[in-house]
């Protein structure tokens, strides 16, 4: 999608990336995702020149989500060593920090493509799975009638863990 890097398009963005991304069913990713779009459109806020134009783009493979931020300024960023409690300069760190792994290119003679990657962390399945023949549960332990217990004089009282003396069925 291609918008201005305001402020009040920030937000918007960060609803859509978070939307596409339920749709696709990796709401685990929307987080990490949502903070480095916001850190990248910022950036192009705060420093793209000529103008605040850029374009989004959000790639899932089988492995990797990539988030693309496309800019109409040449000049790469550079990475501060912010202090920890600066309140600025700190985006790309923060962004480097939370992804699996990011980085900016030249994108032909006027712009740039600042990106970073996630982990999908889907497990591998195949493609087919092999056919699962419905069986019915095992037992683990088979169930004794209550009358043979009775037969043989002995009760079991459930709520101990001692076994109950035994009875005798004769009376005497």
């Amino acid at each position: 999608m291609e918008l201005q890097a305001l402020p009040s398009r920030i937000g918007q963005v960060r609803r859509i990336v978070s939307a596409q991304l339920r749709y696709w069913h990796m709401d685990s990713l929307i987080d990490r995702a949502a903070l480095g779009v916001t850190e990248l459109l910022t950036n192009v806020h705060l420093h793209a020149r000529p103008d605040k134009t850029c374009t989004v783009e959000i790639e899932l493979l089988l492995d990797r989500l990539t988030v693309s931020v496309r800019d109409r300024d040449p000049r790469l960023p550079l990475v501060d060593d912010a202090e920890p409690l600066a309140t600025c300069g700190r985006g790309l760190s923060m962004v480097a920090a939370m992804s699996e792994s990011w980085g900016a290119r030249p994108d032909g003679d006027s712009g740039k493509v600042v990106w970073f990657t996630l982990p999908t962390a889907v497990p591998a399945t195949p493609l087919t799975a092999p056919p699962v023949a419905a069986r019915p549960p095992r037992r683990l332990v088979e169930e004794v009638p209550a009358t043979a217990f009775a037969e043989v004089g002995h009760t079991v009282d459930l709520g101990s863990s001692q076994p109950a003396p035994a009875r005798s069925a004769v009376a005497g």
